[in-house]
């Protein structure tokens, strides 16, 4: 074969290879297409990495395939990859831009970043720094809810729940040392809890519907002061360092007596914690009852 047909060959084979790369680009199935792609390297600096998105934010982050949550204690968003639809505070919302993956990482446009986050952000063209709005700035107390009169029922005997709360304390007693994991699937297949899966769980049980998240959690039921707090109800504490004012619930527990609570928190998951001293007595925000 004369070098003339060897560089001819050659040639043949790297556009049969390129085609190949971008026909398989192209597969919106795996989450991005060649046109992202092009916009990814072509925009390095407008397309925001979800990992850096989150560490900027002090949020945790989990990445299952294309799908990834981010919050404090539970998953308060979702998106996926090559997908318009998200999750935001556990409510659905369309982003203007499809989140991709590339290179093993997930980006976001900043307007679809703002539209999942529903605040502002602003980046400094010289330096490339790119700066987020408070959260809580962006929806004041809106998952606090208002201050109602408290309730001090003696029993708990409305939607299915005991009138003996020991039995609630009994049940969540048998999970005690289930992993806690962050953004945990139903308990039923994935055998790990989240703050407000494990509450949710607890309470589904005795035929009560839950919303996922704490933040969503606390907007349920009355509110009760410590002197009049029993077995079975919610206790809601913020997580420092996430927003400017701390305000939004970003951890719940159940009461369970005797000055103490069970929750799931790192390890060892599912525990007892006391609630009249140490830390979680310092990051208290309200307490309801379902």
């Amino acid at each position: 074969m004369n070098s003339s047909r060897m560089k001819t060959t050659a040639f043949c084979l790297l556009v049969f290879l390129l085609t190949g790369i971008l026909n398989a680009c192209g597969d919106s199935s795996n989450g991005y297409n060649a046109q992202s792609l092009r916009e990814v390297h072509n925009t390095q600096n407008t397309w925001l990495q979800m990992n850096q998105l989150a560490d900027s934010m002090n949020l945790r982050l989990v990445s299952r395939k294309n799908l990834i949550q981010m919050g404090y204690t539970d998953p308060v968003f979702e998106v996926v990859a090559g997908r318009k639809e998200a999750l935001s505070f556990g409510k659905q919302v369309m982003l203007p831009d499809a989140p991709i993956r590339h290179d093993g990482w997930v980006y976001i446009s900043p307007r679809s970043a703002e539209a999942l986050l529903q605040t502002s952000i602003q980046r400094d063209e010289p330096t490339g720094k790119v700066t987020v709005s408070s959260l809580e700035q962006a929806h004041g107390n809106s998952s606090q809810p208002e201050f109602e009169a408290e309730s001090d029922s003696g029993q708990i005997r409305i939607l299915g729940l005991p009138s003996d709360r020991s039995e609630m304390v009994s049940y969540a007693k048998r999970f005690l040392g289930v992993p806690y994991e962050f953004g945990a699937a139903d308990y039923s297949t994935s055998k790990t809890f989240d703050c407000s899966s494990f509450t949710q769980h607890i309470y589904d049980h005795f035929g009560v519907d839950l919303p996922r998240l704490a933040r969503d959690q606390a907007q349920k039921g009355s509110a009760v002061s410590r002197s009049s707090l029993k077995a079975g109800d919610l206790i809601f504490f913020t997580v420092p360092g996430r927003f400017s004012s701390d305000k939004i619930p970003g951890h719940v527990g159940m009461y369970i007596g005797d000055g103490k609570f069970i929750h799931t928190w790192g390890d060892p998951g599912v525990q007892i914690s006391p609630l009249d001293s140490g830390y979680w007595n310092e990051q208290i925000l309200s307490m309801r009852r379902i």
